[in-house]
């Protein structure tokens, strides 16, 4: 953020300019986003803004760009309600607001030695996107790296392309659909599915995860039953945000609000009340 950003407080929004546009899917697409004029786009992987087109509301939406390069902010954007097909429909050249980032990142800095597991599930691979390119980016710090990954259907999986460069440069990649053709000859099945079958250490292995809460639920338990400790078992969570601060209490859970303290968590934090019905 700019120092005048700053200085007005997290609140006001920042006129950002969309710069370029990438569609992946017919409802899916990465906004590449330039700053004011003198503002950097620096963030942690793991963070989010607050997000809007003139007039149509803010919505949360995860920083998916390298976090090496603050030049711009990229940010991708499944089209799923009217705030963010209003922010899918800017064009080039058109002005959106941002507010952040905010928002608690992933613990790179505590994974030195560690195996690092990343699970994914639709357009939950965006929010880990820059946690793989920093792990990529410092590859020797760490121990095996792997990604797990899902979707619907074959045409629905984000980043191919980044995906073949990402095996190519050391990351071990499975990818499975819920459905796919006689032309798909790889996994067919949940993300969940694909860590029992995952070579892991359960010691040595510590697992980032972000995707639909049905299939982190799934999947943790997976992972549980594979030996990794709740404690190694990191979590994006992104329900009802609303302020990105902490102020309207909307993303309230137990006694922790998910913009604030997170929205990434380690699960021995989150279990106890994911487990109340009614949170």
């Amino acid at each position: 953020m700019t120092p005048e950003a700053l200085a007005v407080g997290p609140m006001v929004p920042e006129q950002f300019t969309l710069a370029a546009k990438r569609r992946h899917t017919a409802d899916t697409w990465t906004l590449e986003l330039e700053p004011p004029a003198g503002g950097r786009a620096r963030f942690a992987p793991g963070q989010f803004t607050m997000l809007a087109a003139f007039g149509s509301g803010e919505v949360p939406i995860s920083i998916s760009g390298d976090p090496g390069d603050d030049g711009r902010l990229v940010q991708t954007v499944r089209a799923v309600g009217p705030a963010t097909r209003a922010i899918c429909n800017a064009r080039e050249g058109d002005a959106l607001q941002v507010r952040g980032p905010f928002g608690r990142p992933w613990p790179l800095a505590n994974l030195a030695g560690a195996d690092v597991l990343v699970l994914a599930g639709g357009i939950g691979l965006p929010p880990l996107r820059p946690a793989i390119l920093a792990l990529l980016a410092d590859r020797p710090r760490y121990g095996r790296l792997s990604l797990l990954y899902g979707s619907r259907s074959p045409d629905q999986l984000l980043y191919p392309q980044e995906i073949e460069r990402w095996s190519a440069g050391g990351l071990e990649v499975e990818l499975t659909v819920d459905s796919g053709g006689p032309e798909w000859l790889g996994h067919v099945g949940v993300v969940p599915r694909l860590v029992h079958r995952a070579e892991l250490d359960p010691r040595a292995t510590v697992a980032m995860l972000c995707g639909p809460e049905v299939m982190i639920r799934f999947a943790v338990v997976a992972l549980l039953e594979r030996g990794i400790g709740a404690e190694r078992v990191y979590v994006s969570m992104e329900r009802n945000m609303q302020c990105g601060i902490g102020h309207c209490g909307h993303c309230q859970l137990g006694p922790t609000l998910l913009c604030r303290d997170g929205p990434v968590y380690a699960w021995s934090d989150l279990e106890r009340w994911l487990a109340i019905r009614e949170l």
